[in-house]
């Protein structure tokens, strides 16, 4: 499949989404992406809540996101206070091939710092996370292998730079999806990086400005001792421009 930078095509033809599995076709369909043009970035701005532990209360937070799919790169970066006092700052992303975590607190400590081949595949499948919530036509110019499960399901493989990833997303009889789930990610346990399933619920889906998105979405670890939901985030408000 070309890549957005190598062929360059304006709009979202029926052709394109005649061949791919009937879920899928749904899906793009209810996101409202045939015939429009596609998606080379976007950025965002959102709000929601994040704890670091299930014991842990939450805790407000703000986000901030550029994604693109010219050169397949993430920039997030995310602002809160721990115990509603500590300020933290943390910054996650990919580029050439490369994916990293770091934060600080009060702007001079590193309380978080990881990088290497766990982190590499993390971040490309939290790229096609957002790819599939927040810019359906990005799938499109990637290449990104769909594969056909049932009526409700199907999956997407992304490759980059020698790094391959898997993520299942489910949707309803409209294609609306309600969850993202995929193993290609690695939770900081105690123990150290521990392969764990990870998952993008939604709660809902919204039209604004002629675009369908999340009202809410919860990520969430499935960890040995059960669900451990991290991060929540409300889109319906969130600011989000599209090739900027």
């Amino acid at each position: 499949m070309p890549h957005i930078g190598a062929t360059r095509i304006d709009h979202v033809t029926a052709a394109e989404i005649a061949r791919l599995p009937e879920p899928a076709q749904r899906y793009l369909r209810f996101t409202r992406v045939p015939g429009q043009p596609v998606d080379r970035s976007f950025q965002a701005t959102t709000h929601g809540f994040f704890r670091l532990r299930p014991d842990r209360r939450w805790t407000a937070c703000t986000s901030e996101q550029h994604n693109s799919a010219a050169d397949l790169t993430r920039d997030y970066r995310m602002r809160l206070r721990l115990a509603h006092l500590v300020p933290v700052r943390a910054e996650d992303g990919y580029a050439d091939g490369h994916g990293r975590v770091h934060a600080t607190a009060l702007g001079l400590f590193t309380v978080a710092d990881g990088h290497g081949p766990e982190y590499d595949l993390g971040e490309l499948v939290t790229f096609l996370a957002d790819a599939v919530l927040l810019a359906p036509s990005m799938l499109l110019r990637l290449p990104v292998e769909w594969t056909a499960v049932d009526e409700h399901a199907f999956e997407l493989t992304l490759a980059d730079r020698g790094n391959s990833v898997t993520a299942r997303v489910t949707v309803d009889d409209r294609g609306a999806p309600r969850e993202f789930t995929t193993e290609d990610r690695w939770a900081d346990l105690p123990e150290g990086l521990v392969k764990t399933r990870w998952s993008v619920q939604v709660d809902g889906w919204c039209l604004v400005v002629g675009r369908m998105r999340p009202r809410r979405a919860t990520a969430a670890w499935r960890l040995p001792d059960g669900p451990f939901a991290y991060a929540q985030f409300d889109y319906t408000g969130a600011e989000i421009t599209y090739n900027p």
